[in-house]
């Protein structure tokens, strides 16, 4: 079966000066060309648009695209393509649904003359590290904890928060008072840190999974270093980048420290 210009940029919601112009740049490649010069174009062909049209919509410029899809010539790698194109537009489904569900709840608290939950009201919009942790640890650990932070209540958020601050300024403290790194009392302080990771459902520490722990760990610790924000949130980049320090010493130790308890 083979489509003309016009039928493919029918089907496609494209026009056909587009077609032509992926034609001309090298981007879309027609199955072949007839001898009064149309273009026609088979399975291969719409498959390939099909991912153009994916990468297009992630605002992504054409020749990245070209670039993009010129791995992607072999069987397997289109199938690794199409799965990670897949994944994205799942997260997306997801995320839209989220955010379909929080405006369905204002519209019926507000027809029932109440209150609208705040963090309901914002479900959906709000997940700012949502695309890094589904990279990171996948979806359903975004999921836990996102299900896990959305179901507490607003005081119980703030009280969350709280803890949370009073935890990165300990660390400030440590560090201002001249402690090492691999002190007892910063390897105490990294000890309460992993227990807060724990407290999270989604983590690999919550899960108990002790080699993807020190990854996660490792990892945080990069971004406590190098991250604007966390330096922030610390009080200071020595803070940050001490506890960075004083973590990664606690997960390298930790099969150390395990063996030397139970001796």
């Amino acid at each position: 079966m083979e489509w003309t210009v016009k039928q493919l940029a029918e089907r496609a919601g494209i026009s056909g000066r587009t077609l032509r112009h992926y034609h001309h740049i090298g981007l879309l490649e027609p199955d072949r060309i007839g001898p009064n010069g149309y273009r026609y174009y088979g399975p291969d062909a719409v498959g390939r648009l099909q991912r153009i049209l994916l990468l297009r919509d992630t605002g992504m410029a054409l020749p990245e695209i070209a670039a993009a899809l010129g791995v992607t010539e072999t069987p397997d790698a289109e199938v690794l393509a199409l799965r990670a194109h897949l994944q994205q537009l799942a997260a997306d489904r997801q995320t839209l649904d989220r955010r379909i569900e929080a405006v369905e709840h204002t519209l019926a608290m507000r027809k029932q003359g109440l209150e609208p939950r705040m963090d309901v009201m914002l479900q959906g919009f709000n997940d700012r590290y949502e695309s890094e942790v589904v990279a990171r640890w996948g979806r359903e650990a975004f999921d836990a904890s996102n299900q896990w932070w959305h179901s507490k209540s607003i005081q119980q958020q703030r009280e969350w928060k709280a803890d949370t601050q009073a935890l990165l300024e300990r660390w400030r403290e440590l560090q201002e008072q001249g402690y090492r790194p691999d002190s007892s009392i910063a390897q105490d302080q990294a000890s309460v840190h992993m227990a807060w990771f724990a407290s999270i459902p989604g983590t690999p520490v919550h899960a108990g999974d002790a080699e993807n722990s020190a990854a996660m760990v490792r990892g945080m610790a990069g971004q406590y270093e190098t991250d604007p924000g966390f330096h922030k949130s610390f009080g200071s980049k020595a803070a940050a980048q001490f506890a960075a320090n004083a973590l990664r010493n606690h997960v390298e130790n930790l099969p150390r420290r395990r063996s030397d308890q139970s001796a």
